[in-house]
């Protein structure tokens, strides 16, 4: 069975956490300071039932410019491109805390109760002179949430890929030997077998390339592109063994590799997936691969036709161990788009590094 989910590029694990963390701490916040003015006003009786209206708008107001800069304006406009727009959308918060107020206590509050907050002599200017004082801390008080939320999130990002790097090595080094054994055998027997049957030693020597590749490592975690391709030709090579007769999967190459390192054994997954599902003895509904390469830039995509009757019904663990692996080297720089269109199975990758990826437990 085919993944057909596209790839959130945000971490599900970490988004939800804080998210439902930050609103439990939000609610109860709101509350607190909602009952704090209703007791200061019954406590001290400073301005009666008047009073409680006025400290209801006031805190609809706050809490309206408040989410208006902790959802939107920080978020978006906190980054080096777009800082530029931020004394403005800050002068925009300013500007909605002062409508809401003036919507209520001017307007709304004479109508249906007869009473209001200001005075009816009261300037424009003095207004929006006093509603800027009151609405500075609400500027204030949501970029410090916004920041320590961004702080803590990472935090526990940093803790989440340090504990998952430790159980990578783990796993590693308990299979460690056993590859090694595996590809100095293979080498043997390959040349055990190159005199006297030259398709069982091309095979073998195809396999061994394929387990080189896999216990090569680089103190970047990186590996050139070209010889992530050479991984992808050994291992079709291998599938042409099996189909003596016609195999029918081509692969087309655009642009210039030189330059491009990528993290290993990305694109396999993708062609184990279709060369699992898809028709490969048909020239009419051939397996393709194409891998298209700018600067900074990779793009991906393999398209199959799946057979009529699929005795395989698994779920396809190797992309969703890909999207795990994206999310950790790639966040917020690839795009992949696994589905269906008619009947072409088709899945879509596309990298983006100006940037090395950020691997766990590097800053």
């Amino acid at each position: 069975m085919h993944d057909t989910a596209t790839f959130e590029r945000d971490s599900p694990t970490a988004s939800q956490y804080f998210y439902h963390i930050a609103w439990y701490w939000h609610i109860l916040t709101w509350l607190a300071v909602a009952g704090y003015l209703v007791l200061g006003d019954y406590l001290f009786n400073r301005s009666g039932y008047q009073g409680l209206w006025f400290r209801a708008s006031f805190l609809l107001a706050s809490i309206s410019e408040f989410y208006l800069c902790y959802l939107l304006l920080y978020p978006h406009l906190l980054r080096s491109e777009r800082l530029r727009w931020l004394l403005p959308g800050l002068l925009g918060a300013v500007l909605v805390f002062t409508g809401l107020r003036y919507g209520l206590d001017e307007t709304l509050y004479p109508a249906l109760l007869g009473f209001r907050n200001y005075t009816s002599d009261t300037t424009l200017v003095y207004y929006l002179r006093d509603n800027l004082y009151y609405s500075i801390p609400m500027l204030v008080l949501s970029a410090a949430v916004w920041a320590g939320q961004v702080v803590l999130r990472r935090e526990y990002e940093n803790k989440l890929l340090n504990t998952e790097r430790r159980v990578a090595e783990l796993a590693f080094l308990k299979t460690q030997i056993n590859p090694h054994f595996l590809y100095n055998t293979l080498n043997m027997l390959y040349g055990l077998a190159y005199e006297d049957n030259g398709p069982l030693a091309s095979g073998l020597l195809q396999l061994a390339e394929l387990m080189r590749y896999m216990l090569r490592d680089t103190p970047d975690g990186l590996v050139a592109l070209s010889q992530e391709i050479d991984y992808l030709e050994h291992y079709l090579a291998l599938y042409r063994l099996r189909y003596t007769q016609q195999f029918c999967a081509d692969m087309f190459v655009e642009g210039d590799s030189g330059g491009h390192r990528v993290a290993p054994l990305l694109l396999v997954p993708f062609v184990e997936n279709a060369l699992k599902h898809g028709v490969l003895d048909d020239p009419a509904t051939p397996v393709r691969l194409r891998l298209r390469m700018q600067p900074g830039e990779v793009e991906f995509t393999v398209e199959n036709h799946c057979h009529d009757c699929q005795t395989d019904t698994t779920s396809g663990i190797g992309l969703a161990n890909l999207r795990r692996r994206l999310m950790l080297l790639y966040k917020n720089r690839h795009t992949l788009r696994v589905g269906f269109t008619g009947r072409v199975h088709v899945a879509y990758l596309r990298l983006l590094y100006e940037t090395p990826p950020a691997f766990p437990g590097q800053p």
